[in-house]
C-alpha cells in the first residue's frame, strides 16, 4: 500500500525543484518517437498520427479571428462588498445569468494548492461596476470547481471539497447549494456520488429546461504513478437536484471517457452532434499525454470517438458559435506547446513523472483554440491577457457575436513566470470582451 507516498514523492519532486532534478532521462530527440507536432509556435495540429481511429483529414481555414477588448481587473477590486475578504490566490471561477444579474462565483486561498483557508465568494452585478454580497462558502478544507447554473427560475452553486494537503490531490466529493436570496443559501448539501469532481455545468441554447454536468471520478489517481483510471460521466438534470445519465442508451452509459482524462467539456452542434475536449494528464499506453478531441454522432451522442493531441488543453471552455466549435484552455509557453514529450522508450510512470515536471517549470497562457469537428484537431487563436498561473475561464453571450470572459492571471503586467512560480503567488480575476467579426 504505497500508492500515497509514491503520489506524495511524485507531487514534492514536482513542487519544490526544477524539472531537471526530477528528470528520469534525455527528453531530447534522440529518445523520442515521432509525433505529428509543429516545431515552431503555435503548434496547429498536435494530434497523435498513430492513434487508433484517428481521423488525420486537415482541418478546414480557420475564420477571421475575434478581437478582445474591454479588459480590466474585477477581483481584486475597488467596488466588491466589505464581506469579501480575498487572499493573495484568486483563481477557480464561474459566471452565469441569472434573474436580470450577472453572478460570479470564485475562490479565494493563500496559494493555488489546497488549503485549508480556502473559501468560496458569491457576489452578482447589474453593471460589472457595482457588486453586490450574495454568499461565502467556508469549511476548513479545500474548495474548487464552484459551478453556478441558472436552470427553471432557480440559481444552483456546485463545488469540489477536498482535502487540505498541498502535496496531494484528496477529492471528497460534490456539494450543492440553492440561491435563496440575497446573501442566502441553503445549506450545502452532498450529492450524486462520493468522490465526484464537477468540471462544467451548462443550459445549451436549442434545449431551455435541461442542464448537463460533466464530472469525473477517480481524480486521486492524477497523482498517482501506478493510479487507477479516471472516469469521465456526462449527466442531465431539469430539477438540478438529481442527475441522471446524459445518453442512457450508451453501452457504459453515463461514463463516456476512462483512462487518463479527467476536465472534460463539450458543446452541441446543430445536427446533434457532440465535440468534446478532455485533459488526458494521467495518459495512457495508448495515446500518451495530453488531450482527447471526441466527437458523438448525433444517433449514438454518448458514444465518443476521440483522436489525442500532445497538447493538454488544462481547464477546457467548450462552445459553438455560428457552428464552428471553439475552446478555451490553457497553452503550454514552449515551441512544440507539447505536454507529451514522446518518450515511449521509457515505462508509462517515468513518462508521467518526467512530462508533469517539465510542464509545470513552463509558461502559460489562456489562449482561444478553434476545433475541427470533423478532423479532431485544434487550431491556436489567439491568447488571453494571461501569463504564469492561469486559465480557468468561463463566458457567457452578449449579443450574437459577443462573449463576455472572466478569466484568472499571475498580474498580466508582470515577469513572464513558470507555471509553478505563478501558482506560488497571487492571482487575479480579469475580465474581457471577445467580439467575434462583423461586429463593428
Amino acid at each position: 500500500m504505497n500508492r500515497p507516498r509514491r503520489r506524495r514523492a511524485l507531487c514534492f519532486c514536482l513542487a519544490t525543484m526544477p524539472w531537471q532534478a526530477c528528470d528520469t532521462g534525455d527528453a531530447g530527440p534522440g529518445g523520442a518517437r515521432a509525433r505529428t507536432v509543429d516545431e515552431t509556435p503555435p503548434v496547429v495540429d498536435g494530434r497523435v498520427a498513430d492513434a487508433p481511429d484517428a481521423d488525420l483529414r486537415e482541418p478546414s481555414e480557420p475564420p477571421e479571428p475575434p478581437r478582445i477588448e474591454d479588459i480590466r481587473a474585477v477581483v481584486p477590486g475597488a467596488n466588491l462588498p466589505p464581506e469579501v475578504l480575498l487572499q493573495r490566490a484568486n483563481n477557480n471561477l464561474d459566471l452565469v445569468d441569472h434573474d436580470g444579474r450577472l453572478y460570479l462565483a470564485f475562490r479565494t486561498a493563500s496559494n493555488h494548492f489546497a488549503s485549508a483557508s480556502t473559501r468560496l465568494y458569491v457576489v452578482s452585478t447589474e453593471d460589472e461596476i457595482s457588486w453586490r454580497f450574495e454568499g461565502e462558502f467556508f469549511e476548513g478544507t479545500d474548495l474548487r470547481e464552484p459551478r453556478l447554473l441558472s436552470l427553471n427560475g432557480e440559481l444552483f452553486l456546485y463545488y469540489a471539497v477536498l482535502g487540505t494537503d498541498r502535496l496531494a490531490f484528496e477529492p471528497q466529493g460534490m456539494k450543492r447549494s440553492v440561491y435563496e436570496g440575497p446573501g442566502r443559501w441553503s445549506e450545502p448539501e452532498w450529492f450524486y456520488g462520493e468522490g465526484f469532481i464537477p468540471w462544467r455545468v451548462k443550459v445549451l441554447p436549442d434545449e431551455p429546461g435541461v442542464a448537463y454536468l460533466v464530472a469525473y471520478i477517480g481524480g486521486e489517481n492524477l497523482y498517482e504513478v501506478d493510479g487507477e483510471a479516471v472516469s469521465v460521466h456526462w449527466l442531465r438534470t431539469t430539477d438540478g437536484r438529481s442527475f441522471e445519465p446524459a445518453a442512457p442508451d450508451a453501452p457504459d452509459a453515463p461514463v463516456v471517457l476512462r483512462g487518463g482524462t479527467s476536465e472534460t467539456d463539450f458543446t452541441r452542434l446543430a445536427d446533434g452532434t457532440v465535440i468534446a475536449v478532455a485533459r488526458n494528464e494521467a495518459g495512457d499506453a495508448e495515446v500518451g499525454f495530453g488531450s482527447k478531441i471526441c466527437r458523438g454522432e448525433a444517433a449514438s451522442p454518448g458514444v465518443w470517438r476521440c483522436a489525442a493531441d500532445v497538447r493538454r488543453f488544462d481547464s477546457p471552455l467548450v462552445f459553438a458559435h455560428e457552428g464552428r466549435v471553439y475552446l478555451i484552455g490553457r497553452r503550454n509557453v514552449t515551441p512544440s506547446g507539447a505536454f507529451d514529450l514522446g518518450r515511449d522508450d521509457l515505462p508509462l510512470a517515468e513518462q508521467a513523472v518526467l512530462y508533469a515536471a517539465d510542464y509545470w517549470n513552463k509558461p502559460k497562457r489562456c489562449s482561444l483554440w478553434a476545433i475541427d469537428a470533423e478532423a479532431l484537431t485544434a487550431t491556436f487563436v489567439l491568447d488571453l491577457p494571461s501569463k504564469g498561473d492561469t486559465c480557468f475561464a468561463s463566458a457567457v453571450p452578449r449579443g450574437p457575436d459577443r462573449y463576455l470572459v472572466y478569466n484568472y492571471s499571475s498580474p498580466v503586467d508582470g515577469p513572464d513566470v513558470g507555471w509553478l512560480t505563478g501558482q506560488a503567488g497571487p492571482t487575479l480575476l480579469y475580465r474581457q470582451m471577445l467580439v467575434f467579426p462583423g461586429v463593428p
